[in-house]
């Protein structure tokens, strides 16, 4: 009978965040608010789960699921991420593709969400929401924006250090060719004063892929003060493509870089 009666009091208790416009919790928060032994909150939530009202991204951490958002079985990503990095006590931004994407530079959906950390961490995996983490040094001193969400706000990379970043991961943003592309889209957005700073946290070599990129792509207005960065800092050339054989390659002496591979933008 015990187990019967605490359902209504969990499903009252998410209402109740719902109302208030919090759309995540813990399990500690919420047994404190049953007033029930932790095996009972803990058969009480999963039964609101089963019932897809809410969802776990992470152990112990919960959100709650409005009507809108059951078909995904998780909130949105950028609705819950910064909760879950906060509850986590890690530094956080919303980066590559992602970041991207918040920029207007959509040229594809990425297919999971790209989030940068300071340590290790599992991906996440909420009903048909995906998370991916990457580690980045220097992360708290990357250049970030607030963006505004349904459910707060989100930080997330600027242009400049997007496009920084997109060069320094490669893999994960789906190659040069992508990367291209991308970057085409972001061209707009980028503002040239503010690349250097964004360059500052990372290494010199991605600031002389990235420069050689924006000439190529036609866009060297915008990479006039980054040149100027790259000339008084980099001390020897380096690959356009990391990892590719670069004998017998054609040098750019203005970005000191050997350039290994042909670059298409994907359309």
């Amino acid at each position: 009978m015990k187990s019967n009666s605490d359902n209504p009091r969990a499903r009252e208790y998410i209402e109740n965040l719902a109302a208030t416009g919090r759309y995540h919790f813990v399990s500690a928060e919420a047994r404190s608010a049953l007033g029930v032994s932790a095996a009972a909150t803990n058969a009480a939530l999963h039964r609101l789960a089963k019932q897809g009202l809410i969802a776990s991204p992470a152990r112990g951490f919960y959100v709650v699921v409005p009507p809108e958002y059951r078909s995904l079985g998780c909130l949105p990503a950028d609705q819950f991420i910064p909760a879950l990095m906060k509850s986590e006590g890690r530094p956080y931004y919303a980066g590559l593709l992602t970041a991207a994407q918040y920029h207007g530079a959509a040229h594809q959906r990425p297919q999971e969400f790209q989030v940068f950390i300071d340590r290790k961490r599992r991906p996440v995996s909420c009903g048909k929401v995906r998370v991916a983490f990457m580690l980045r040094k220097r992360l708290e001193d990357v250049p970030v924006e607030k963006l505004n969400t349904p459910r707060g706000t989100l930080l997330v990379s600027t242009p400049e250090a997007t496009a920084i970043d997109l060069i320094g991961y490669l893999d994960q943003a789906g190659g040069l060719d992508r990367v291209a592309m991308v970057v085409m889209e972001l061209t707009e957005r980028l503002r040239p004063e503010k690349l250097p700073a964004a360059a500052a946290t990372a290494p010199i070599a991605w600031a002389q892929r990235l420069g050689y990129l924006l000439e190529h792509i036609g866009a060297s207005e915008k990479a006039i003060d980054l040149k100027a960065y790259v000339r008084a800092r980099a001390r020897e050339s380096t690959a356009l493509l990391p990892g590719a054989p670069q004998e017998d390659s054609p040098q750019d002496k203005g970005w000191k870089l050997w350039v290994n591979a042909v670059v298409e933008p994907e359309l």
